[in-house]
């Protein structure tokens, strides 16, 4: 006889702490979260991120990276999504049931085999989440320019909805 392993959205929720705002997600935040933080077990991946996520492969990784407090009416997490030549930290959010409300990809790094494309984001206190991107190319000698830089700004709003700012 097989056992079901099941896990709650409580529970599911204590692998991501809540941390004071502003965070800044960078290249490698991640790997400050995967040292502090508890991996996340495949029936929390299978129950929560999927759906938000939509079906992945077995060669994709998820690292819980924050919960954002005091959010009242809905819960809203990050975790980094490392897949194929794609790592993206990812904004979600659920209904008190774990129900997925809404969910905004923040930054990340992700190639196409010519080009990288580097993103870096921040979550201010009031909930505005300021994103900066840029691109470079694959081979050394193409230097990054930053005045080809664009920043542009998102908003976590009361009901759990992100919208462009």
């Amino acid at each position: 006889m097989k056992k079901t392993i099941s896990i709650t959205f409580t529970e599911f929720l204590q692998f991501f702490p809540e941390l004071d705002l502003p965070v800044t997600f960078s290249e490698d935040t991640h790997h400050d979260f995967s040292r502090n933080n508890d991996a996340l077990p495949q029936v929390a991946i299978d129950r929560f991120i999927e759906p938000v996520e939509g079906e992945m492969d077995e060669f994709t990784e998820i690292v819980p990276c924050i919960r954002i407090a005091a959010t009242y009416d809905f819960e809203a997490v990050v975790y980094w999504k490392a897949g194929l030549m794609n790592y993206q930290y990812k904004l979600a959010t659920f209904d008190k049931n774990g129900t997925p409300l809404d969910s905004r990809v923040l930054a990340g790094t992700f190639t196409d085999g010519k080009i990288i494309t580097r993103s870096y984001a921040t979550i201010d206190e009031d909930w505005l989440i300021n994103v900066v991107s840029g691109q470079t190319g694959v081979h050394h000698e193409e230097e990054y320019n930053a005045t080809e830089s664009r920043a542009f700004s998102l908003e976590l709003l009361p009901d759990g909805k992100i919208i462009n700012a």
